[in-house]
């Protein structure tokens, strides 16, 4: 119940610098080409909150953070004064229309340069993309690729982590073959593997990229001793507490590893636990919890093992001046545009399953679990979904700001507006596909609980 909370605060928070943000771009443009704009709201329904410049301009922060809007002065939905006619949105030559219309979605990606900026300037550690284990039977294993090699490009991109690798990993969703260059172990030789694809099937509801690819991260080794103990969990109901450290089951020494495997093949039976608490050996039955693991009832402990420290050498810590995180930002923005631009594409051709798309829910878990690893890895969070936005926002789809683009588009090319009854059709057809992408990624939240 408290992750729930976590989540949801931390997704509100989010949600309404992203929104507030989108919004402002219309705004400020629409201030620059001299429109009255009635309302600048962050959010729907209930007001909770409204103050008025000036210039007559309400702000108001509203009781559901689900959206956003500016209302500007506009004839076609009020009747406006003659002399106040200059200062209405839809009398304003087309290219101004069209840049107010733009700067929602432009300035999501210029905020998500000054996230990604202000991560590097607060500074980041990341962790080197070295291989732990490689999965039998996968196409990983089939191209020879080296277990404790370290990737380092993936289709000529450089990959410096886990994230890099993993962006450009879901780039060839699609494609029959991948490139990966990796230094090998323990040398600075470099060598390239390559990787067939044919075949290959990627279920993001069950498994990481990596893994479905039989690649996994290498990680320091979990020791048996307690770190974390899930609320309502059977070790918290046994008495079991963080710095135990389990040595046996039912009278068998156990690594975290058989611990695991133990645990996950007996559910709901009875079992001895031996474990040294303060210097002093105990025993405690317990009886298994249950879990759901793809598809499968299996047993459940409720605890997490101690991991050791990473190796040094394995951690980066990435701090920059103000002009490299500015261009590391402004890189990283680019990278991930042109890949969100290539998912849609990969989505529409069938590459990509529906599966993947993600909804509220998963942005709200998403918002909560960078929350509570600490600022900078919010602030990664921020950029990731706000160029998603901006990008979306931009697809030519009637209701969204890239459909109105494309009716003024056509306007500035036969130099009269689109007829009104092909506006509305539009607008008609594009709200049922938003709505019913919105169920899509509801229902695979939904599916991933």
């Amino acid at each position: 119940m408290i992750s729930f909370f976590w989540n949801l605060l931390f997704f509100v928070i989010a949600l309404g610098i992203l929104v507030a943000v989108h919004e402002w771009g219309h705004f400020i443009v629409a201030r620059l080409c001299k429109v009255k704009v009635h309302r600048f709201s962050v959010g729907f329904g209930k007001v909770l909150f409204s103050r008025t410049d000036r210039q007559g301009t309400e702000f108001v922060l509203s009781a559901i953070p689900l959206g956003g809007y500016v209302q500007m002065l506009d004839s076609r939905a009020e009747n406006v004064p003659q002399d106040q006619l200059s200062s209405a949105f839809d009398q304003k030559p087309v290219g101004q229309r069209m840049a107010i219309i733009a700067a929602g979605p432009l300035i999501n990606l210029l905020f998500a340069v000054f996230a990604l900026c202000l991560m590097y300037m607060i500074g980041v550690e990341k962790v080197k993309p070295v291989i732990g284990e490689i999965l039998p039977n996968s196409a990983a294993t089939s191209s020879n690729i080296p277990i404790g090699g370290e990737i380092i490009s993936i289709g000529g991109k450089s990959t410096s982590d886990w994230n890099q690798v993993n962006l450009e990993m879901i780039s060839h969703i699609g494609r029959s073959a991948m490139n990966v260059m990796i230094k090998q172990p323990d040398s600075s030789f470099e060598k390239n593997y390559t990787i067939n694809l044919t075949g290959w099937n990627f279920d993001a509801n069950n498994q990481s990229v990596m893994a479905s690819l039989g690649i996994v991260p290498f990680r320091p080794a979990i020791s048996n001793t307690i770190g974390l103990i899930q609320e309502g969990g059977a070790a918290e109901k046994y008495g079991l507490q963080v710095g135990d450290s389990i040595t046996a089951l039912n009278g068998s020494p156990v690594t975290w590893d058989s611990l695991v495997e133990f645990v996950q093949a007996n559910p709901n039976k009875m079992i001895e636990v031996a474990y040294v608490r303060d210097g002093e050996s105990m025993l405690q039955d317990v009886l298994i919890g249950t879990r759901v693991h793809d598809g499968n009832i299996v047993g459940h402990l409720g605890i997490l093992g101690t991991q050791a420290p990473w190796p040094e050498n394995m951690v980066i810590k990435r701090q920059l001046s103000v002009i490299d995180a500015l261009a590391q930002g402004v890189a990283e923005t680019w990278r991930l545009t042109g890949l969100s631009f290539a998912l849609i594409g990969k989505l529409l051709t069938g590459d990509l399953s529906i599966n993947t798309l993600s909804g509220p829910i998963s942005i709200a878990q998403g918002a909560g679990a960078s929350a509570s690893y600490g600022l900078v890895y919010f602030l990664s969070f921020l950029a990731l979904v706000s160029v998603n936005l901006g990008v979306i926002n931009l697809l030519p789809l009637p209701v969204l700001d890239g459909g109105h683009l494309m009716y003024f588009l056509v306007e500035w090319v036969k130099g009269s507006p689109v007829p009104e009854q092909i506006q509305q059709l539009g607008y008609r057809l594009g709200a049922a596909v938003v709505l019913m992408i919105m169920v899509i990624a509801v229902f695979n939240d939904l599916g991933r609980i």
